[in-house]
């Protein structure tokens, strides 16, 4: 008998623990963020440049940011305890790091290097932020390989930008959530 409450105490605790998964581990906030869009999707980085206005010429392409918008949302981990203002987030900084699904990752080579951007949108507890913009492709990246070597070309890179977002609840607690998007660099 006693064996057997022990098995149903196990079976209990790991069925509770599987259940919760990436909620509960998702930071020490008693939120979790969760990413309702991240557009446009797939996004067709264009890595010629723009050769217009001035001061921009054919011989010095001006280069411009490829940006994605953003609305995110929060949700309560434990659904018996309502929401307070304490539990409103604010995002504060965002990462982007490409992969390719061939495998070739090799950042300044195979894909653009990964880079950190800063931004500050409160999202009130149990409720959705409002829409904001980040660079998902830094001007810099177009003249770094391996985009600049696709702007006389045919060629394309299709990579998949992670997209991780960090910010803090009102009582410090850190909280983050990752998205994804495709990017498509070429010269379109």
């Amino acid at each position: 008998m006693r064996t057997r409450i022990r098995l149903i105490g196990l079976a209990a605790i790991v069925s509770a623990s599987v259940s919760c998964g990436d909620v509960v581990r998702q930071g020490s906030s008693p939120m979790y963020l969760v990413i309702d869009s991240l557009t446009p999707a797939p996004l067709r980085s264009n890595v010629r440049g723009v050769t217009s206005p001035d001061p921009c010429t054919p011989q010095t392409p001006c280069f411009a940011s490829d940006n994605g918008t953003v609305e995110l949302s929060t949700a309560s981990k434990d659904f018996s305890l309502a929401p307070t203002s304490n539990n409103d987030v604010t995002i504060n900084r965002y990462h982007v790091e490409y992969t390719r699904a061939d495998g070739r990752n090799t950042q300044g080579v195979d894909v653009p290097y990964a880079f950190d951007g800063a931004v500050t949108v409160t999202i009130p507890a149990g409720g959705s932020g409002p829409k904001f913009e980040v660079t998902l492709v830094r001007t810099v990246a177009k003249q770094e390989a391996p985009l600049a070597t696709l702007r006389t070309g045919t060629n394309t890179i299709t990579t998949f930008a992670t997209v991780t977002f960090y910010g803090l609840d009102r009582t410090g607690n850190a909280i983050s959530v990752v998205g994804r998007t495709q990017i498509d660099f070429g010269n379109f």
